[in-house]
């Protein structure tokens, strides 16, 4: 049985869009029917138009679809990415889950698998703890979460993170160690896939 993976992320630089769709090349490497979804943008023009590379990625990634309830309600597992935003998820990430009572209500979030990846300027700025909140919304919803762990070595070379993989962005908006950061998501997503393969069949 095919695994439905949805993948919905925010990102306004670029560097969680790239994350996802590293993410997304590994899934379906792994045979997951894959579900690619940006959450919607809640920052007005001005803020946008601040920074060259926030207008940047949010041209790029104009053919993404924004992400809605019948996603969540298709996909058998998901991958969640979020930036650090003052050590929490971005608003925008957190509006779409507020808007899941509906669904959580009726008990259909139950049961899907779950991972997550996070992104900051700087090692110790929120990512761990973004992810953490990430999969406390998941056990309100009675997913399954799947951290990446410490069953890769790629996981160590990415950083460490054994609740998801994190990047570190330099001040010119560059991903740091951005080959390790990738063959760890590469990891992570497979590992998510396999676990719920096995669980579907």
């Amino acid at each position: 049985m095919t695994t439905k993976l949805l993948i919905a992320y925010y990102s306004s630089t670029g560097t969680g869009t790239q994350m996802v769709t590293w993410a997304k090349e590994a899934a379906e490497a792994n045979g997951a029917e894959v579900r690619l979804r940006k959450v919607h943008e809640l920052a007005p023009d001005v803020a946008i138009d601040s920074n060259p590379a926030w207008r940047k990625n949010v041209e790029a990634s104009a053919d993404i679809p924004e992400v809605t309830s019948d996603d969540l309600l298709w996909a058998d597992a998901y991958i969640f990415s979020s930036p650090s935003r003052f050590g929490v998820m971005a608003s925008q990430l957190k509006q779409f889950f507020d808007l899941q009572g509906g669904l959580w209500a009726q008990g259909k979030l139950a049961n899907k698998f779950v991972t997550a990846f996070s992104s900051a300027q700087n090692p110790n700025g929120g990512q761990e703890q973004v992810i953490q909140g990430i999969y406390t919304v998941m056990q309100h919803w009675g997913a399954i979460i799947v951290p990446a762990g410490y069953v890769n070595p790629s996981t160590f070379a990415a950083g460490g993170n054994p609740y998801g993989t994190s990047a570190s962005i330099d001040g010119e908006g560059n991903m740091l160690k951005a080959d390790e950061v990738k063959a760890a998501i590469q990891d992570q997503t497979k590992r998510l896939v396999d676990v719920a393969s096995k669980y579907l069949s």
